[in-house]
């Protein structure tokens, strides 16, 4: 086969991989096509032979993702070290709020959770393990931005619009600037029904020897629950600092 036959097929397969980013994960044919964009028959076919490779696998649905990309997901190099350091706080903050603790990275201009602990009381949010959020609209997102060189500057510029998630949203750029510099100023970033009704988020930035921030900790709660942002942000910005403390001490 030709190189350039090659790439194409490669580019289409992961067009069909990529199509299992959002919910639902497990898809019919028909919706693989339409998400995927690519026409059925080789819809079809990429999917059997992906299939073969254990890359994809076949539900009372239609398809979903085969345990052959776990495996592989599970030895990614790059934010294994985060995660490592990052768990045992992460379960010490679960088992002081019991409520759901996120640990995100920006990545591409977009939040990418690396770890959630949920528990049994799971509040339903939006996030999920590997998914991403828009930065703007999540408090783990606007930690980040505000720790970084320019304070969120950069970032604004280059992604337009800031699309609404909720009526709570935060679109104005200038308003969210003014929020961003606050968040330097405290240490803590707040979600107040931004990224989904109902669900309100606390987080802290895990900062670099730079100052910088290299990741982000956060507790999710509903607004009906008995734990507030206010009353976990200690506990998260303590858990954040000593989660940097290790992740700056241990050699890389």
């Amino acid at each position: 086969m030709r190189s350039c036959d090659s790439d194409a097929v490669l580019s289409r397969a992961f067009r069909l991989l990529d199509a299992f980013r959002a919910a639902p994960t497990e898809l019919t044919l028909d919706e693989l096509t339409v998400r995927s964009g690519l026409p059925r028959s080789t819809t079809h076919r990429l999917a059997g032979q992906l299939a073969q490779l254990g890359a994809l696998e076949r539900s009372p649905r239609g398809w979903r993702l085969g345990v052959t990309l776990f495996e592989l997901g599970q030895i990614v190099p790059r934010q294994q070290r985060l995660r490592d350091i990052a768990l045992a706080h992460m379960e010490d903050l679960y088992e002081a709020t019991r409520e759901t603790v996120q640990l995100a990275v920006l990545d591409g201009g977009d939040v990418l959770y690396v770890e959630i602990i949920s528990g049994h009381r799971k509040v339903p949010t939006p996030s999920r393990r590997g998914g991403r959020m828009p930065v703007h609209c999540t408090a783990l997102g606007k930690a980040m931005l505000a720790f970084s060189d320019d304070v969120g500057v950069q970032w604004l510029a280059g992604h337009g619009p800031l699309a609404p998630r909720t009526p709570r949203t935060i679109t104005d750029p200038v308003r969210l600037t003014r929020e961003l510099h606050e968040i330097r100023r405290l240490g803590l970033a707040y979600d107040r029904q931004e990224a989904s009704p109902g669900l309100v988020c606390v987080a802290a930035p895990i900062r670099g020897a730079d100052g910088n921030a290299r990741a982000a900790l956060s507790v999710s709660m509903g607004i009906d629950g008995r734990l507030t942002p206010a009353r976990a942000a200690p506990a998260v910005h303590a858990t954040a600092r000593a989660v940097a403390r290790e992740l700056n001490r241990v050699p890389r």
